[in-house]
């Protein structure tokens, strides 16, 4: 991996996404006693910054790859991603969604035309189907996470906030699967002088935190958090980048987490989801160990259920 790399990806992707905007409070600025620059992934393609490594990865394959089309499996943001990246691209995908996935995100992935194939709630099932699929079409596997076509697509959010504002000190990015703080810590190792990657994850799923102390892949018993995106586990692609690159990781009670997203709400008008509340919430927990610096912010995503805010 290398620069030069991440720069190449940074164009590649650039036709198939938005450039989302860096917003500042000044109230929050001020509650914070720091700087703090909120990358809103939000307003992305699809409202999350996943279509960003979902796009990196469909324009990386081979055009007799893309003629048999590509699968994953996702309950959620990167089912919504991969369809709508390969409707862009004119590949066809194959979304294995588990069957009590939302209806929301069912509905909005085939309004991206992508072909939902159902199969029971649990990681075992998904894995399964998505081979069956994979042996049937020929379609290429695309993992949500744990593939660096896809890693380094969501360090071009990181590009982007270094590009804004070159001399951050800090940024927080949420971690579930590990695609996004492992794009996040290559972006800030290449293109920053100094900027610290720091991850938050909530208390009640914290195996990354765990993952970093012991040095091996831990795993949650269970992950009964209002993040539901942070659900997941790192993979072998991603541990080791975030081993060698991630400062630390801040866990953050559920209570904190809806009291962060509540904020951004009231203060910027912004909606996102839990799981992106979560990068917010490490920064006000540790607030006094980031007194008068400057702190970027990854907002990954806005795909939340308006009917059932949690404020």
């Amino acid at each position: 991996m290398n620069k030069d790399l991440l720069l190449q990806v940074h164009e590649r992707v650039k036709p198939y996404i938005h450039r989302t905007p860096v917003l500042t409070s000044e109230l929050i600025n001020n509650m914070v006693q720091a700087n703090v620059y909120f990358k809103c992934e939000n307003f992305q393609k699809m409202g999350a910054f996943k279509m960003r490594g979902a796009a990196n990865a469909i324009v990386s394959l081979s055009e007799v790859e893309r003629q048999s089309g590509v699968v994953t499996h996702s309950s959620g943001n990167f089912a919504q991603a991969l369809s709508l990246a390969a409707k862009k691209i004119g590949v066809k995908a194959y979304i294995v969604m588990p069957k009590n996935a939302p209806q929301v995100k069912k509905n909005a992935v085939k309004t991206y035309e992508g072909e939902i194939i159902e199969c029971e709630s649990n990681p075992i099932a998904r894995e399964e189907m998505a081979a069956k699929v994979q042996q049937k079409t020929g379609a290429t596997f695309i993992h949500p996470s744990n593939d660096d076509a896809v890693i380094y697509g969501q360090g071009t959010a990181t590009i982007e906030l270094l590009e804004d504002y070159p001399d951050l000190d800090y940024i927080f990015s949420p971690v579930g699967g590990g695609g996004l703080i492992a794009g996040t810590a290559l972006a800030a190792n290449y293109f920053s002088n100094h900027c610290k990657v720091i991850g938050g994850e909530p208390i009640n799923a914290d195996d990354a935190y765990r993952s970093l102390l012991s040095g091996n892949i831990e795993l949650n018993d269970s992950a009964d958090t209002i993040a539901d995106g942070l659900r997941t586990n790192l993979g072998d692609r991603n541990f080791p980048i975030i081993k060698k690159y991630v400062e630390k990781i801040i866990r953050v009670e559920e209570d904190e987490i809806i009291e962060a997203m509540k904020l951004i709400w009231e203060r910027m008008k912004i909606i996102i989801e839990p799981s992106s509340a979560v990068a917010f919430a490490a920064v006000l927990k540790n607030k006094e160990d980031f007194k008068n610096k400057k702190i970027g912010v990854i907002l990954s995503g806005g795909n939340v259920d308006v009917e059932n805010l949690p404020f």
